[in-house]
């Protein structure tokens, strides 16, 4: 569903940086980045499921962040809520994101990652109701958590920081795009980002996962970026956060973060659209 390298509260100059790819069926309703709002007024700056209603990747005014992805199921089953809603609820709310499980029922979602951030308070959290040991396993789903303190991490379609080669790829290229952000070479940050966000390698059949899925099917999942035409699937969009100090920022934090997202059709022949025709950009003040 979803490929996420992440950097949260690294360095002062840029206490978060997030690359991604959202990866899904091409017939599926889907609005790019934008603002909209949810029931209770709480203004979301990202992408939406237009389906279910739901969001992958989001940020809300107040400084919050919710990043979701599934995890890979070789015979998943009907669930009878939507994944989106959980990141929705988060972003929604102002409770500790420990407070986010009171209630929650592991079996009412399909297998889900859900990693939250409060940047204001400083307060991030992972969340998933597959086991960290084994995700792909066939048991019953349970939750499981942990606070997440500062550093560089990584999220696919297993548990946080599994090492697909693919995860280990973008978290490299975001380790080395943000050095070269705090060096002063935002361009070349930026640059190394994108390509990084567009490989399209697959993985060796020697090299993949077993999660129980057909080996052809692994393999054309592998990428970080995915073409599978002859499915309908693949990645749909690119996103790139980055918040940073900024003293003219009306924000109470003192943040200004700014996202770009590249929109990818069905066309695309397996290589990404990073035109200003596919592009669309925002700015928070937090």
């Amino acid at each position: 569903m979803c490929l996420i390298a992440f950097a949260i509260a690294v360095d002062p100059a840029c206490p978060l940086f997030i690359a991604a790819n959202r990866d899904e069926f091409l017939d599926r309703p889907t609005a790019p980045l934008h603002r909209w709002s949810l029931p209770n007024g709480a203004v979301v700056a990202g992408g939406r499921d237009l389906r279910d209603g739901g969001t992958w990747l989001g940020l809300n005014t107040t400084g919050r962040v919710a990043m979701l992805t599934n995890v890979r199921d070789a015979q998943p089953q009907p669930a009878a809520r939507s994944r989106g809603e959980l990141a929705n609820r988060w972003l929604a709310g102002d409770v500790s994101w420990e407070a986010l499980l009171e209630g929650l029922s592991a079996g009412d979602y399909g297998g889900f990652n859900l990693v939250v951030g409060d940047v204001a308070n400083h307060a991030w959290g992972w969340v998933s109701n597959r086991h960290p040991d084994a995700p792909h396993a066939a048991v019953a789903p349970a939750l499981h958590h942990r606070t997440l303190e500062p550093g560089l991490y990584g999220l696919s379609n297993a548990a946080l920081d599994t090492g697909w080669p693919k995860t280990l790829r973008l978290k490299q290229a975001l380790s080395e795009s943000l050095a070269m952000d705090l060096q002063g070479d935002g361009a070349g940050g930026r640059s190394r980002m994108l390509k990084a966000l567009g490989d399209g390698q697959q993985v060796a059949m020697d090299d993949l996962p077993l999660t129980g899925v057909a080996p052809a099917w692994e393999q054309a999942l592998s990428s970080p970026f995915v073409h599978v035409p002859e499915r309908g699937y693949g990645t749909r969009s690119s996103l790139v956060v980055r918040a940073r100090q900024e003293p003219f920022s009306t924000g109470p934090l003192g943040l200004q973060v700014d996202l770009e997202e590249w929109t990818h059709g069905g066309d695309h022949g397996g290589q990404p659209t990073w035109s200003d025709t596919h592009r669309q950009a925002m700015s928070l003040s937090w």
